[in-house]
């Protein structure tokens, strides 16, 4: 007898539910933890995903790559300003973004009969997941997990109690954050990349609802530093000292009447009176770590930059070593579980005996809340870590257990004395209990000042001084000023400083504005100064947040996207009507600013041409030496990869060429860099090969 044909989507559907992970990792750790038996990996198209059973119910567990959907310009006429936009796959739009066809094309073949997401839960995992239900299965409506950490007990929980919805005030507030930065980023750059066009010339330039406060606030300190007019005043210091010891105090600033007064004074040898003031004091730990300053930190104990930080908290988070890192939360709940983390670090050599400092059943949380996560905290979960990704590691336990340690006992010792109604003061401190401070590589500067209240003056010094300008930003330090400032989100704040240093805005560590970024800030001044208006930029930041919180966001949504049509229209249209007197001073500070980075990294002479050798990157970021006169003169050479490049001041002695000096770590080389030389340093390396001179590990 024959099989009956089953018409066309008459198909029994298979019933299975689908769990949607932001990244790949992410997949893989809830699959595990859901699954009643070992996880069947499948892949499809090289995109893995995880076939589990789940309470005999069979679940796939697949994954997006972060953002698989980017806002483009739907106008066929690319004028300025553009706002009909809408989302399409990246890699339409961004070539480099090919591999997300792959993920979308995953998804699109799997047909669940129930959605769940559990991408991270703040504004961006909730948008991704919001738009690949829109536009991959065409519906709104799916679960939703939530949690802050990638151990399986909380995965489990999490699964256990997904929310009915998903968070829709979250995602229209990601989708509108994304849009806002969409209208000011691209409009308001294509006008000043305009503007330069203008008058025959090309520069790649940017300017974003953030990036212009964040730069307007590095470059105003710029200007207090070059405007800043020292003032000369006068310190004085006293040695005092009785039969065994001897004391320095030290005066405030002093004006010159009451230093020459003091000069005239003959002390030396008189007896003083002495005000010692004994006291004990209870120093409580720091917080438990935000991102922020956490990012803060890592830049003070490891010069690791902001964006590098969040960028290793992000790979702990996705390997279940640590909490999610986006977070402004300093609180830390019981419901994580206190002990059983204190007990798995116990068991790891290098905290073993930092655990027996955590005494304490609850510990210390700090004013800031976040409802979507808790403070950064160790899972208890633990692999190999190396590098960057150990020191950050390290540095989350260590703040992580002293929340749990007693606190620091201090004795201070506070010694005054007073000449011709001038005031002396010395300092002491000494830790009677270490506490916290056993665990977390905090520094108290500890000084005895032990003397007898009735001393004798052995000495007195006079010293002119200066006053000196403020401080300039460091990555972490502005990351600080931004939050303070309200001006950003903690997860874009670092990636703003980036743009800054990418766009040759600012320079160094110690942050500098180059002459094109002070350019860009005085033609903004001039021209269109609400670009760089922070005041406006956290009227926006605080109404995203009333989006997320809104029961009909999308109401408000258009309301805040009208306004801030209205902004860019009149700021391009203001660029339009100064395009060309914008564009000469954009392109004059470029030139300027070409001309320093070439003199900044001019290295030596080119023995070839005479123009300026220097280094250079080619596509792969891998550097070179070359010259300046190119292309007119071709000369370029090889060049170690790691160290730091100086000029030695002194020439080859075999060919007569300027050397230049490696410096790695504490060692210093000199080296020729003239290929056709015995002496260069490529040279002598293939010939040490070829000896067998070098060991494997360093061939390669």
């Amino acid at each position: 007898m024959k099989n009956k044909k089953v018409k066309k989507g008459t198909e029994k559907r298979e019933t299975y539910e689908l769990i949607i992970a932001e990244k790949p990792q992410a997949a893989m750790k809830i699959a595990y933890a859901l699954a009643d038996v070992a996880p069947v990996k499948k892949n499809y198209l090289s995109v893995p995903y995880y076939e589990v059973r789940h309470d005999d119910k069979k679940v796939i567990v697949a994954s997006a790559v972060g953002h698989v959907f980017t806002l483009t310009s739907k106008q066929k006429k690319q004028g300025i300003p553009i706002f009909n936009i809408g989302w399409v796959p990246s890699y339409e739009v961004n070539k480099t973004s090919f591999y997300v066809k792959k993920y979308i094309n995953t998804l699109k073949k799997l047909k669940p009969t129930g959605i769940t997401i559990a991408c991270d839960y703040d504004i961006e995992g909730e948008l991704i997941g919001y738009n690949i239900l829109r536009f991959v299965y065409k519906q709104e409506k799916a679960k939703r997990m939530k949690f802050s950490t990638l151990t399986k007990s909380e995965l489990l929980n999490s699964y256990k109690n997904r929310m009915e919805h998903i968070d829709f005030g979250q995602a229209v507030a990601g989708e509108t954050r994304h849009m806002l930065d969409w209208f000011y980023g691209i409009n308001l750059s294509r006008a000043l990349i305009q503007a330069v066009k203008s008058i025959g010339r090309y520069k790649l330039l940017s300017i974003g609802r953030v990036q212009g406060p964040a730069l307007a606030i590095v470059a105003q300190r710029e200007h207090e530093i070059i405007n800043f007019k020292p003032v000369t005043y006068w310190k004085a210091w006293l040695d005092v000292s009785d039969r065994e010891k001897k004391v320095r105090l030290e005066s405030g600033k002093i004006t010159e009447e009451e230093k020459d007064k003091l000069d005239k004074l003959r002390i030396k040898g008189k007896s003083i009176k002495l005000d010692i003031k004994h006291d004990k004091v209870s120093v409580k730990p720091f917080p438990p770590f935000d991102l922020t300053t956490l990012q803060i930190e890592a830049y003070k104990f490891f010069k690791i930059s902001p964006a590098k930080t969040l960028s290793i908290a992000q790979k702990l988070y996705l390997a279940g070593l640590i909490s999610y890192p986006r977070t402004s939360s300093q609180k830390l709940p019981a419901s994580i579980g206190y002990k059983s983390i204190i007990q798995k670090l116990s068991e790891l050599p290098a905290y073993k005996n930092l655990v027996k400092a955590a005494r304490k059943d609850k510990p210390i949380e700090g004013k800031a809340v976040d409802s979507a996560h808790p403070a950064i905290y160790p899972t208890g979960n633990f692999s190999k870590l190396e590098g960057g990704e150990q020191k950050v590691y390290d540095l989350i336990v260590k703040r992580f257990l002293a929340c749990f340690a007693n606190d620091a006992k201090i004795s201070i010792t506070k010694i005054k004395a007073k000449i011709n109604n001038i005031k002396f003061k010395a300092d002491g401190k000494h830790i009677i209990e270490k506490g916290w401070l056993e665990v977390y590589p905090y520094k108290v500067n500890e000084k005895s000042l032990v003397i007898d209240p009735n001393a004798t003056i052995s000495d007195i010094t006079l010293e002119e001084k200066q006053t000196e300008p403020p401080r300039r930003y460091t990555p972490a330090s502005l990351v600080n000023e931004l939050s303070k400032r309200e001006l950003g989100t903690k997860s874009t704040r670092a990636m703003i400083i980036e743009t800054l240093y990418k766009r040759n805005y600012i320079k160094e560590n110690s942050i500098k504005v180059t002459e094109l970024g002070m350019s860009m800030i005085k033609t903004l001044e001039k021209f269109s100064p609400s670009i760089i208006d922070e005041t406006l930029t956290r009227k926006f930041e605080q109404q995203l947040e009333k989006i997320r919180q809104n029961k009909k966001p999308v109401e408000l949504q258009h309301k805040i996207l009208n306004q801030a049509k209205t902004i860019i229209k009149k700021i391009t249209s203001d660029i339009e009507v100064k395009k060309k007197d914008i564009g000469k001073l954009l392109i004059e500070a470029e030139y300027k600013r070409q001309k320093t980075a070439i003199k900044d990294n001019t290295l030596v002479k080119c023995p070839l041409c005479g123009g300026n050798i220097i280094i250079r990157y080619n596509k792969r970021g891998k550097r070179f030496l070359a010259c300046t006169n190119y292309p007119k003169c071709k000369a370029a050479f090889s060049l170690q990869q790691k160290g730091l490049i100086k000029p030695s001041g002194r020439t080859c002695s075999v060919c007569g060429w300027p050397t230049l000096r490696l410096i790695m770590g504490r060692r210093a080389f000199e080296f020729c860099f003239n290929p056709e030389c015995k002496e260069n340093w490529l040279v002598k390396f293939k010939q040490k090969l070829k000896q067998g001179k070098i060991k494997k590990a360093v061939k390669k």
